[in-house]
């Protein structure tokens, strides 16, 4: 090959590509417009329904209806997006926060977080798998959702728990099912609580416990200005500090899930030999987890415009919503129905646990620390 006709080869691969790609960039662009512009509507915006949840319920609307006359030529672009465009999205989730915001919690704020997350995961596992009998991968994406933040953290754990579509959709339904239940419930305890009078809750400590429990980002915001400024911002700080403890939390999920195969591999067969380990059962590294670090270390040092930032935010928003539209419109409810209502109960019963150990870990660790 000459090295003239070397550009014209890579342009000619580029070009089947972008062919290809296309037809399913462009549904779930519609179908990220959509949201996003029906994210800014007051009626939704003030149930805490983000561009992210209303994504992945217009694409299970299309999925289930006209999308599978269009597979064939769309399903490329689709797969694109769930794929290489949500990596994407969350390495540019690192722009929407800094660890200044660490400081301003405080460490008291910090291993509330902590508690919290490690807490709500392995109660989800032990329930999932011991008690409800859930597919594993199920129990993972679920507790990942409730103990982190809700849709970013199920498709950010996707791809480390090899989930399937449905049980993605599965864990998704149920932070926009219980998270929606949270906007409304919390400032209704917080003023209640107020007009008895048996604790004494300032409007930063019913943010920060907002922030360390409610599992969307739109959602904790939806639930602090109900009650007011200050509490809003408080618990946007402590959860985008709980935001920033998915990359260690993936990267401890990836050791954890390669040592549970190996040991797998290892237990005795029942001739009494020993089953050679799999080539796979090794730590998968989540390197866009360490792009959300990186990124949102640069953010920290305060050396990126705020225009630029502003840019890269909105880009993210685009990116992260195109993912929840291709994995909507991927998504049979047939495979959602199978999963029946165990996942709910799961998720009810982390619900809860967020509300009352939340609210007891809030009220009693500050004092202790």
């Amino acid at each position: 090959m000459s090295t003239s006709a070397f550009p014209l080869s890579v342009w000619a691969r580029a070009g089947q590509h972008l062919q290809q790609w296309l037809p399913g960039l462009l549904l779930c662009g519609a179908i990220a417009a959509a949201s996003l512009w029906a994210a800014t509507l007051p009626a939704l915006a003030e149930r805490g329904l983000s561009a992210l949840t209303l994504a992945i319920g217009l694409g299970l609307v299309l999925g289930n209806t006209v999308y599978p006359r269009l597979a064939a030529s769309c399903a490329s672009g689709v797969g694109l997006s769930k794929a290489r465009l949500l990596r994407a999205g969350i390495v540019l989730y690192g722009l929407r926060l800094t660890f200044q915001d660490m400081g301003q919690l405080g460490w008291a704020g910090i291993a509330i977080d902590a508690l919290v997350l490690s807490s709500t995961f392995v109660l989800a596992q032990w329930l999932g798998r011991g008690v409800f009998g859930l597919d594993p991968r199920t129990s993972l994406l679920v507790g990942a959702g409730s103990a982190i933040c809700g849709a970013a953290a199920v498709l950010a754990t996707e791809p480390v728990a090899k989930g399937r579509a449905s049980d993605v959709a599965v864990a998704v339904a149920t932070v926009v099912v219980f998270g929606t239940v949270a906007t409304f419930l919390y400032p209704a305890l917080f003023h209640w609580n107020a007009a008895h009078g048996w604790f004494e809750v300032s409007a930063q400590q019913y943010g920060l416990y907002v922030g360390s429990t409610v599992h969307e980002v739109a959602q904790v915001v939806a639930a602090g200005e109900a009650v007011g400024r200050d509490a809003a911002d408080m618990a946007v700080i402590a959860k985008m500090v709980r935001v920033m403890m998915l990359a260690p939390f993936l990267l401890v999920l990836s050791w954890w899930l390669a040592r549970s195969e190996r040991r797998a591999d290892h237990q005795p067969m029942d001739s009494g030999s020993v089953k050679a380990a799999a080539p796979h059962s090794r730590i998968t590294i989540p390197w866009f987890a360490l792009g959300f670090v990186l990124v949102a270390g640069i953010h920290s040092l305060g050396v990126l415009p705020a225009a630029l930032v502003q840019a890269g935010v909105q880009l993210d928003t685009l990116l992260l919503t195109l993912a929840m539209a291709a994995l909507g419109l991927t998504t049979h409810i047939a495979a959602v129905r199978a999963a029946g209502t165990r996942p709910l109960l799961l998720a009810l019963v982390l619900f809860g646990w967020l509300l009352g150990a939340g609210w007891l870990l809030n009220l009693w660790l500050p004092q202790w620390l």
